[in-house]
Order: structure tokens, then sequence, then C-alpha cells
């Protein structure tokens, strides 16, 4: 359950705003297709200015959308990040998918694992329905990021006006995941707080003893 972005408190969309776990998963409620598609405006109308005004397509008709959703203790309060997937529907190719609109919200970029945990949701999830082939065309600046994640660069492109690449999972890198309205829970990054910082700061303890002391009160991913 959650309320309509825009009716979230500024705290919620801030960059100083972090929740204590991340839930990726597929699409399964109104509000969360609804904040799906608010950021992928911010992302790729806004801030990018690949489209002007709205970034839907006939893709979006039958592609599933997928979500990261920050929370407290698995109650979701806002979508951080998006992708969709969609199977070619092709006599002369079957089991050939594709992933697109992969978006995470600018004030949680620097969480870490989000963009990465909604590619391998795709794949896997995609594998589990007879996938045979992934595919997706990237943006340059994300190359090394899928290169890191087991996709082989396949030509250079030019979309938009925008360097891309043509891109391909390696299957065998995504086991079939059959629960992907489940998917996967990430803890979140907590900062190190003043009173944390204040011992080693004095001298009294090592930076490993203060990360120590994190890791026990579970402060850290």
């Amino acid at each position: 359950m959650s309320r309509s972005l825009q009716t979230l408190p500024e705290s919620a969309r801030g960059a100083r705003h972090r929740y204590s776990d991340y839930t990726v998963k597929w699409v399964t409620l109104p509000w969360e297709a609804e904040q799906a598609y608010q950021l992928r405006r911010r992302v790729f109308c806004d801030e990018q200015g690949l489209f002007d005004g709205d970034d839907l397509d006939v893709i979006d008709a039958s592609a599933q959308l997928l979500v990261a959703l920050g929370g407290y203790g698995g109650w979701h309060e806002q979508v951080v990040g998006t992708v969709r997937i969609h199977e070619e529907r092709s006599a002369d190719r079957p089991g050939v998918w594709w992933g697109s609109r992969l978006a995470v919200d600018p004030a949680f970029r620097a969480q870490g694992q989000l963009g990465s945990t909604l590619i391998r949701l795709a794949v896997s999830s995609a594998h589990a329905l007879g996938c045979q082939q992934f595919f997706a065309h990237v943006q340059k600046q994300n190359e090394g990021l899928f290169q890191r994640l087991h996709w082989q660069t396949l030509q250079p492109l030019l979309i938009r006006g925008r360097e891309h690449v043509f891109m391909q999972a390696d299957l065998s890198c995504y086991p079939p995941c059959s629960e992907p309205a489940s998917g996967f829970v990430l803890r979140g990054r907590q900062p190190v707080t003043p009173a944390q910082l204040a011992p080693l700061l004095s001298g009294e303890l090592s930076a490993n003893e203060v990360m120590v002391n994190k890791v026990m009160t579970g402060s850290v991913l």
C-alpha cells in the first residue's frame, strides 16, 4: 500500500531520504505502475530529454513492468526504480525477449544495486517463461554495468541522438525466477551518524571498529 507520489512529504522524495529496505518485483498493484510511469517521465523526458512529454509507446500495452520499491520492513512507500520486459511476438524467433526503459530515481542512485537487481530479475523472470535470448538497447554510459552483469556488446547504435549499444544477456548467469511477484529484497545503505563518528574523530576508535559497530547494529548492507 502507498500514496500517490505527489502526496508524499518532501523528505520522502528528496536525496536525504533513505529506506531500510528495497523490494525489486513485478508490478502487481495500480499505484506501482502509476509511479513507475511517473519515474520514467522524470528520467527520460525531464532529465535526459529523449522524449517530449511522455515516453509511452505500443510496447507498454503488452510489456511487464518491474519496480524497485523503497520501504520499511516490507511496508512499501515509493517506486525508486523501474524497467520493463516483453516477448518479441515472432514465429521466426521464438523465445526472444527484450528489456527497456531502465530507470532509477536520481535521489537513490547512490544506494547501489537497484539497477543491477532490476536487470537480474528482468532476465531471470523472462528465463522462467521460456526466454532463449534476451536483448536490450543500452545507453552507452551503462555499457560497463551490463558487461559486469554478463552481457555481451553486439554493436553500437544511435537512438534519438544518444549513443547506445545493442547487447545480449548470458542466460547461463541468470537462473529462472518463477516467483517474480515476490522478487528480491535488498537492505538499505545507512549513512554513518555523527554519534558514530565522534569516537573515531577523538581517536577512541579506529575506522574498522566503527564499521564493526555498524555491522553489529545492522546499519550496513
